[in-house]
């Protein structure tokens, strides 16, 4: 026998004994399931299983692995010291698998569909769309607009943006944006005010979104003058401030494009932080795709005024 055939031989055995180290990718999946639920119960509803098979699943891996991975308890389980560290670890190595997968197998996409309100679509993805023709020449992305960003995935789509706080059992979630609120208005207008923007009108919009109540509320400031202005959608909102009707209570990311090029500016340094954010969500039963990643990526990047610039430098003339 040769040197070669030797090290092939033993090049073969080694991987032999790490394959057998692995534990089965099943009992890993029910792990980061339980894990990131807190509960065996909604870890079973959401991987297809009965209790009693996430629980066996759970225990096969703490005894191959020789851990103790969570302290049950009577009213649930928690993770254990031990849970807690190999968790984020587990978690980018099935993020990783399922990447990989889908770059070696996956076709690539023509058509994907993304459902959210018209203000996000206008105001958030539309300045970060030349990326994704740029990056995506063969794709078709068709937008779906909703009346009200729902608190939980509702759709069928491809990907929806929700508001929350990106944990909702079936779905993966990727953070878009903090909402974050403070009062905006127009230069024109401001001086007009005298540069007291107190005076000026207050601009609303209908629905659940906080309002200036709530801000006055947070800020321990006396009850506002109601709203002079109201409407459906916070993009027709902005415009009416761009316009100087009046001072709106803006959503700091929504608002960034209008504040980078100065048609609104900030009128206070206080901010009003709500407990949820914007998020980006699609269904884990979603078949994947290998221009996912870099979508995403498109979608969540921020955009700064230099960006903005050579965005619009980019343009053809006659759509400037």
């Amino acid at each position: 026998m040769t040197i070669n055939q030797y090290a092939w031989e033993d090049h073969e055995f080694v991987m032999a004994i790490q394959r057998d180290a692995l534990p089965p990718l099943e009992w890993i999946r029910a792990f980061e399931a339980a894990a990131r639920l807190s509960s065996f119960t909604a870890a079973a509803r959401e991987l297809g299983l009965t209790q009693a098979a996430v629980s066996q699943r759970i225990r096969n891996l703490e005894l191959r692995l020789g851990a103790h991975l969570f302290d049950r308890q009577a009213r649930g389980v928690a993770l254990s010291l031990e849970g807690e560290t190999s968790l984020p670890q587990v978690q980018a190595a099935l993020d990783q698998l399922v990447h990989s997968t889908a770059n070696l197998f996956a076709s690539p996409r023509r058509k994907i569909t993304i459902v959210a309100t018209a203000s996000v679509i206008e105001l958030w993805i539309v300045p970060r769309l030349l990326q994704i023709v740029r990056g995506f020449p063969d794709l078709q992305v068709s937008f779906e607009t909703i009346q009200q960003l729902p608190d939980h995935p509702r759709t069928e789509a491809d990907f929806e943006i929700i508001f929350g706080e990106g944990n909702w059992p079936g779905h993966e979630a990727r953070r878009l944006f903090f909402e974050e609120l403070s009062p905006v208005a127009a230069p024109a207008s401001l001086r007009e005010a005298s540069g007291d923007w107190e005076k000026l009108p207050r601009i609303a919009t209908f629905g659940p979104r906080i309002g200036w109540r709530d801000w006055s509320t947070e800020m321990d400031e006396p009850p506002p003058p109601p709203a002079r202005l109201r409407f459906d959608t916070f993009a027709q909102a902005l415009r009416a401030a761009e316009l100087g009707c009046g001072v709106l209570l803006g959503s700091l990311a929504l608002c960034r494009t209008s504040l980078d090029a100065g048609r609104l500016v900030r009128l206070t340094d206080k901010v009003l932080r709500t407990k949820g954010c914007y998020w980006i969500t699609w269904s884990r039963s979603q078949p994947g795709f290998r221009e996912r990643r870099t979508l995403l990526d498109c979608l969540t990047m921020e955009m700064s005024p230099e960006s903005e610039r050579l965005k619009e430098a980019a343009l053809p003339a006659s759509l400037k």
